[in-house]
């Protein structure tokens, strides 16, 4: 495996892993320049996402009595931490060793609203498994919300292989938190059984993908958090591209997994290998639920001094 980074973002450039037939495969879609990225029309290519990935509803929310607002990036709400979000700064970096990368960055109190200067650390490493480790850390010196992510776009046939529509999907939830028209969660947490969201056994991402559900008409297809079976370090989805074998498994420690299927994708970027055509590539996004700010039933995602975020996801690749 090799694994190529940018500090622009704490950027996920490209990661190549072998196919079925030993052929190296580049399984995230991106660019080959710092500047292609800076000027995308989409702007999380690969991206550290914070200070809070996903959304906020109409950005704001409240903390101690005090009522915070963010950019509003994704009318009526915020998105991945606001229109100058972690996905726009140049992060610090250093290599300790030849198979891990450190970003690290301080989000400075009053940064797109949110409260508390925030020291953020994210270690990125290849293991001799073939996985790539993600490592979340973070500190503050006044109460604040955070849920960090990585928004790599995948495709398993490899860059400009096409939709991704046949690659199979398993996804270890049987709940999901359904949205309104804007994509902010109602606050229910509903059972996938006899909905299109129920990946618990393995199908095609294409299977229900157009099937005349309300959620995927907001979504204009899947762009939903799913509540992960089980605590603390789990197994939350299995992904396999058809033409290839790659397998990709996903684990993590957090209670929620984003699965887009690049329903925005909208053919306006000229990527390494051909456009970023609709549904070309999907992202499996660990995470804390969308709007827990606003929703105390929801895990929470309160940061306060003296506490540690810490957050670990790791992405395992093989081939079938």
């Amino acid at each position: 495996m090799t694994a190529v980074f940018t500090p622009y973002g704490g950027r996920l450039v490209s990661l190549t892993v072998p196919d079925k037939n030993g052929k190296p495969v580049n399984v995230i879609i991106g660019f080959d320049s710092v500047n292609d990225y800076r000027h995308s029309t989409e702007s999380y290519f690969g991206a550290t996402i914070g200070r809070y990935g996903n959304r906020i509803a109409k950005g704001k929310f409240s903390l101690d009595g005090q009522i915070y607002q963010s950019s509003i990036n994704n009318p009526p709400n915020t998105l991945h931490g606001g229109k100058d979000g972690f996905q726009s700064v140049d992060w610090h970096s250093y290599q300790p060793d030849d198979q891990t990368i450190v970003f690290t960055y301080l989000s400075k109190d009053g940064e797109e609203g949110f409260p508390g200067n925030l020291n953020v650390k994210v270690t990125y490493s290849l293991t001799d498994s073939n996985q790539l480790k993600m490592e979340y850390e973070a500190t503050t010196d006044k109460t604040t919300v955070i849920n960090l992510t990585n928004h790599a776009f995948f495709n398993l046939n490899g860059e400009g292989s096409g939709a991704i529509l046949n690659h199979s999907l398993i996804i270890n939830a049987d709940q999901y938190t359904p949205v309104d028209s804007t994509l902010i969660p109602t606050g229910e947490i509903a059972s996938v059984k006899g909905t299109p969201f129920d990946f618990t056994s393995e199908k095609t991402i294409g299977q229900n993908i157009n099937d005349s559900s309300s959620q995927l008409k907001y979504g204009k297809g899947y762009d939903h958090n799913f509540v992960l079976d089980g605590t603390g370090m789990k197994l939350a989805a299995i992904a396999t591209g058809d033409k290839t074998g790659i397998q990709m498994k996903v684990y993590t420690d957090q209670p929620g997994l984003q699965f887009y299927s690049g329903n925005f994708m909208q053919s306006k970027n000229k990527m390494r290998k051909g456009m970023d055509d609709f549904r070309t590539a999907f992202c499996l996004e660990t995470q804390h639920f969308p709007d827990s700010p606003n929703e105390p039933s929801f895990p929470s995602t309160v940061l306060k001094p003296g506490e540690s975020y810490h957050s670990i996801s790791i992405y395992t690749f093989r081939n079938l």
